[in-house]
């Protein structure tokens, strides 16, 4: 029979008795049957209600990644796993206990009569779960950057000043468009637009790399900053 509706009060009813002795909808690890039930649902369950469901719930969902390469069939309707008729209960107190239900526990306090199978199984997927998600590329942080740089004076050659700052190359700093804005007294600016990674660029390095070319720089500020 198995579970034929996780929407009602009834049904989650019957899914937290059946995971009060398990970790798991069937076996010692995650499957496409905790999948189909996990997709059954419409959220989590209330933990003050349903605290196993919500248990369950909550440790199904560190999977979400994995699904599709869990084992088992999962092509099948979720109805087609729990408890068969006869187990089905909505009453705690009656609620069934295999013998060796203890062992299918993940949680519980003491591991000292689990089956040997089963916890190098679940350790192998522990183990291969954490793997993938270090594996997993870590977004890198960037910023764009306006950057002015100005001159000593209107006498300054502003295209050898802007040639002279873009001869910077670094790992993570990419220039973009640039332009001329005046300041007073004849005298321009120049105004130029930067990506960098913030793990490998360091403005304040740069600006004072960009003021070494004292020919032409008299100093540098950042007009603006926003990250992407």
């Amino acid at each position: 029979m198995g579970f034929t509706d996780l929407l009602s009060e009834a049904g989650l009813a019957v899914l937290n008795n059946w995971l009060t002795t398990r970790s798991y909808i069937t076996g010692y690890a995650p499957s496409q049957a905790d999948v189909a039930c996990f997709k059954a649902l419409s959220s989590s369950p209330d933990a003050t209600k349903y605290p196993h469901a919500a248990r369950w719930y909550k440790h199904i969902a560190s999977y979400e990644d994995e699904f599709p390469t869990l084992p088992g069939e999962a092509t099948k309707p979720y109805t087609a796993y729990g408890p068969e008729v006869a187990e089905v209960t909505l009453n705690p107190a009656k609620a069934p206990v295999a013998a060796d239900d203890d062992d299918d526990n993940l949680f519980s306090d003491s591991e000292d009569d689990e089956d040997p199978e089963a916890a190098r199984i679940r350790e192998e997927r522990l183990a291969e779960y954490r793997k993938k998600k270090e594996a997993k590329p870590k977004p890198v942080a960037k910023s764009v950057v306006t950057l002015d740089v100005k001159p000593w004076d209107d006498e300054t050659d502003m295209a050898a000043l802007e040639s002279s700052v873009r001869s910077i190359e670094k790992d993570g700093l990419v220039w973009g468009a640039s332009k001329l804005v005046p300041i007073g007294y004849g005298i321009k600016k120049l105004q130029i637009t930067l990506v960098v990674e913030d793990e490998k660029i360091s403005l304040d390095e740069l600006q004072e790399e960009i003021s070494a070319f004292e020919d032409y720089v008299q100093s540098t500020d950042v007009a603006a900053m926003q990250k992407l």
